[in-house]
């Protein structure tokens, strides 16, 4: 993407790095100079998450599972478009989604794998063994099958369930929450991500644009509710980041 406007986002400990999401096709570079940088390399990474099926997420996938041998961990909902079985339906959430989706752009076909790891409906994922306090949860309502990582309760990576910044974000207003281009529930992306703050989460880190503190994703996720299911939570907030969180930017 031009510009440096996908992230994605590496986990980083004394002993194990998870990689979260994996960026377009053929930008593995980019998260080689990321572990150069912490004096590592892609054997160094343990496990390999992608959060839904996008191509900006998922599209240099099975590349980065070859260099680096880890285990990769999707949703079951989502296999269909990982193995290249099907094709994704966008629903645009604006007009920008309309004219990107013009393009084809979203669509290209990318390298289809199958993840190691399936997470399925009602299931978390446990990441103690990989010595970080945090776990994988499912979060559906960008895709059927997103999923979002909690790291020591307050800190949520929730892929494209939310969004900030102008266009894909990451340029201007990039403290704003909004819609991303596509998404295919509303209500669900508003429960999940409701659900993240009764779990904890303070911080969103998402695949474009951010961080946003949890009153402002409380705010979005209000905004798109329907009327009879919108529910209002009030908590504090916090800026603080993550220790050993480094993102990367997919330029």
């Amino acid at each position: 993407a031009p510009a440096g406007l996908i992230n994605a986002f590496l986990i980083n400990t004394d002993k194990h790095c998870i990689l979260v999401d994996c960026g377009l096709p053929d930008t593995e570079d980019k998260v080689a100079a990321v572990l150069r940088s912490l004096g590592k390399d892609f054997s160094d990474i343990s496990l390999i998450i992608v959060t839904h099926a996008h191509i900006d997420h998922a599209g240099n996938a099975q590349r980065l599972r070859q260099l680096s041998g880890a285990p990769l961990l999707a949703h079951e909902a989502d296999l269909p478009y990982f193995l290249g079985e099907k094709k994704m339906h966008f629903c645009a959430t604006g007009w920008f989604g309309h004219v990107f989706k013009q393009t084809g752009a979203i669509q290209k076909p990318y390298s289809p794998f199958q993840p190691d790891i399936l997470l399925r409906a009602g299931e978390s994922y446990d990441l103690n063994g990989f010595g970080i306090n945090g776990r994988v949860i499912p979060t559906p309502g960008h895709t059927a099958g997103s999923v979002s990582v909690l790291i020591d309760n307050r800190y949520a990576l929730v892929g494209d369930l939310i969004s900030s910044g102008i266009l894909l974000g990451g340029l201007l207003l990039t403290g704003k929450a909004k819609k991303p281009p596509f998404e295919e529930n509303p209500d669900a992306v508003s429960d999940a991500l409701v659900s993240l703050v009764s779990l904890g989460a303070e911080m969103f880190y998402m695949g474009h644009g951010g961080p946003l503190p949890q009153d402002e994703v409380l705010r979005h996720a209000r905004r798109i509710a329907a009327p009879e299911t919108a529910q209002a939570v009030s908590t504090g907030s916090s800026r603080a980041g993550p220790q050993g969180l480094q993102g990367m930017l997919k330029g």
